[in-house]
Parts: C-alpha cells; sequence; structure tokens
C-alpha cells in the first residue's frame, strides 16, 4: 500500500484546472465520448456499470419491433441469432489479444468460471488433485472453485497471486487468478504466472472482468488457457449482459464443459439422446443464447471501431496519475490512504481510496455528481474508463472529494 502525500484544501495546487483542460484538448480519445449517453456527472463507476452506448437504444428496438415482432422464428437465421455467441466473441477478441475462433459469448461470469475451472480440471486428468484459487478473489470466484473442487474431488488452496509460484507443484491441476483485484485495483503478473503454471504442468484460468476493455490482456500471446469476463463493466454491454469463454484453440478438442447443453451439440437439431461435443469453441455454450442482451452488446462493442486498446491504457494511467495528483494536492492531510499501486505495471484502471467513513463520503460524493462506489468496509473505488472520462473529470471528483471530507 501507498499513502498519497496530501495538502490542506486551502493550499491548493494553481493550475490544475488548467491542465485538465489542456489536457482534453489534445487527447486523441475525447471525441469518443460522443458514442455514450451521458450528463453533466463525473462518471467513476464504469469499473461496475459501463455507460449506455448511443448506438444500443436504436438497435435494440430494431431487434424487438422487427426482428422479434415481424421476423419472428425466421430470425434465428436470416438476423444472425444462432451464430451470434460465436460472432460476438470475435468482436471481443482483439480486446483481449485473442485470434478469432477462442471466444464464445453467454451465460454469466460465474457460470462461465464454473465451466473453465473444471474443463481445466478435467484437462489436468486424474494424477492432479489440488486446484489453487486468488486468496483476494471477487468473492464468487472463490464460491464457484470451491464448488469445482468439491464436485471433482479435489483439494481448493486458496493463496494470493504472490504467492502462487511456491505453491505449485506436481499435484496442482488448476489456478484461477483475477487479473486486476476488484477492490484495490492491483494489476496482477499475467503473463509471469501464467508462465509458472504452465512450468508446473498447470492450466491457467484468468478472470478478466477488470481489465478487458482498459488495458491489452494479450491472452494468445502469453499462452493463457482459459479465460472469461464480464461485459458490463469496461465493454459498456448493459446491466446483466452476457459474461463470454476464452478457450485456446489448441485445448478446444479436448476441452470437456461440465455443462454440456443443446447448443454446444455437434448436431444440436439431431435431438440426440448421446451427447456429441460440438467442434471448436462451439463446445462452450450450454442452452438458447439470450438474444435481446447478447445483440445489444454486439451495438455496444461498435464504439471500439477503430480505437486500439494501447490508447486507451495510456490514457488510463495518465487520467489515474492526473487524478492521484489532485488528490494530494486537493484532500486534507490524512483523510485518505491510496490502496491502489502507484507503479504502472501493477495498476489497473481505478483508483481504491482507504476513507474512515466511506460509505458516507461515497453517498455525498454522487449527491454533488460524481459517481464512484464504495467497498465495506472503508473503500472509495473510483473507476476511469477512458472511452469517456476526461481529465477535468478527474480533477472534479478529486476537488469535490476534497470539499466533502474538509
Amino acid at each position: 500500500m501507498s499513502d498519497v502525500v496530501t495538502e490542506p484544501v486551502s493550499r491548493q495546487v494553481p493550475g490544475l484546472a488548467a491542465e485538465a483542460r489542456e489536457r482534453d484538448a489534445s487527447d486523441e480519445l475525447a471525441g469518443l465520448r460522443a458514442r455514450f449517453v451521458l450528463d453533466d456527472a463525473v462518471y467513476l463507476d464504469g469499473n461496475s456499470l459501463g455507460a449506455l452506448p448511443a448506438a444500443v437504444p436504436d438497435r435494440i428496438a430494431d431487434v424487438v419491433r422487427r426482428q422479434w415482432g415481424e421476423l419472428r422464428i425466421r430470425s434465428w437465421e436470416e438476423s444472425g441469432w444462432w451464430t451470434a455467441p460465436e460472432r460476438i466473441g470475435d468482436r471481443i477478441a482483439p480486446l483481449v489479444g485473442a485470434a478469432p475462433g477462442q471466444i464464445v459469448v453467454g451465460d454469466s461470469t460465474s457460470v462461465n468460471v464454473f465451466k473453465a475451472v473444471v474443463g481445466a480440471v478435467r484437462l489436468a486428468g486424474d494424477g492432479r488433485d489440488e486446484i489453487l484459487v486468488d486468496a483476494t478473489t471477487f468473492p464468487t470466484d472463490g464460491y464457484i472453485a470451491a464448488s469445482a473442487a468439491r464436485l471433482t474431488g479435489r483439494t481448493l488452496r486458496p493463496v494470493t497471486p504472490a504467492q502462487v509460484p511456491d505453491a505449485l507443484g506436481p499435484r496442482t491441476a488448476a489456478v484461477l487468478l483475477n487479473h486486476v483485484d476488484y477492490r484495490a485495483g492491483r494489476l496482477h503478473d499475467l503473463p509471469g504466472l501464467t508462465a509458472a503454471v504452465h512450468e508446473a504442468g498447470a492450466y491457467a484460468v484468468w478472470d478478466l472482468c477488470h481489465s478487458a476493455g482498459a488495458l491489452p490482456v494479450g491472452l494468445d500471446e502469453h499462452g493463457v488457457d482459459l479465460a472469461v469476463g464480464c461485459t458490463y463493466k469496461y465493454l459498456n454491454g448493459g446491466p446483466g449482459s452476457p459474461a463470454y469463454l476464452y478457450v485456446r484453440r489448441g485445448l478446444q478438442d479436448r476441452f470437456d464443459s461440465p455443462l454440456p447443453g443443446w447448443t454446444s451439440h455437434a448436431e444440436p437439431f439431431g435431438m440426440t439422446p448421446e451427447y456429441e461435443a460440438a467442434s471448436g469453441v462451439r463446445r462452450g455454450r450450454v442452452g438458447t443464447p439470450d438474444i435481446l442482451s447478447m445483440l445489444a452488446l454486439e451495438a455496444a462493442l461498435e464504439v471500439w471501431e477503430g480505437v486500439p486498446v494501447e490508447a486507451v491504457r495510456a490514457k488510463s494511467l495518465a487520467l489515474t496519475d492526473f487524478f492521484l495528483r489532485c488528490v494530494t494536492a486537493y484532500v486534507p492531510e490524512g483523510r485518505v490512504e491510496c490502496l491502489t499501486p502507484l507503479a504502472h505495471a501493477e495498476r489497473g484502471s481505478q483508483v481504491a481510496l482507504r476513507c474512515d467513513d466511506a460509505g458516507d463520503v461515497m453517498k455525498r460524493l454522487i449527491e454533488r455528481g460524481v459517481i464512484g462506489d464504495f467497498r465495506a468496509p472503508d473503500v472509495l473505488r473510483f473507476g476511469f474508463t477512458p472511452l469517456y472520462v476526461g481529465f477535468a473529470d478527474a480533477e472534479r471528483a478529486a476537488r469535490v472529494l476534497a470539499e466533502v471530507l474538509a
């Protein structure tokens, strides 16, 4: 943890607002804000729910009125409903560094974590009886990993990401890790930890919920085996939008999903009593796709056209650096402590500040048009989505935080 060095509000550093305006004026991504439905509030909660892309309402109106209302059952073929899980997966693929044909969209993150962990254990075989799970992970991942261990007869061993290399051994079947810690915003070493897992002969499963759409991931480059992620945070797919599952191409013919549904059957309309898995990543499907949410997500992903993830990452780091400078300049001394690493290589796209009365502080921030979120017992989280957050937003957020805390 690193403390933010702070100054009293009465000693504000001059020029920060002017600097913010200058940096927004020269920002190559600033024009992307127009692709979203936003108001005058400073929206720093895109790491929980992304803003609404402007193209989504009309697209959904067409899906409901024409595709469903007029074409009805014909839309499974004529409107491409049936192939949507793979088609939309291919749209997500460049954002996480994957070639086409390795991501399928559908179900929730939790369901996909279950598929991935059990699938990884089955890939590892009977000789390996231990699953490692990130002890600091989002709670659901831990719950799912524990259930997967019970169902497969394995032992679950919670460890921190830093402890993983020493915890690996001949018993390890699979390792489930978060790329970015949901509470503190710490970015974990995906390349190094994946390599360590492979050296031990185990399989790596990564949760990308807090990194996809915020920074380069490099799934193919770093040889990740399986990965999952939600689409309603930095990918802006909408509340409850379907998650996705990545299965590395070289593993697809051996991936044995614990949830074999009719849409992952080699002949889904054959209705045979025996299950035969489809080829490729399609075997990650389960039941009938949730078309309305899925096509809303597809429309939302259009905001990424022509946007390199590397540019998003550069702006993310610049924004969070600038926000921390503003916090240092504005916030009364000793009122907050920064939990997010200052080193760029260890930082996601959020800033977490510890504050004794964080719940009440966040309520007052929201009342004043600065929207972040609170994590019990004492954490203020501010998520920076570079597609629509600017430097003036960061300066205003820090200034209002100082006024609330003064």
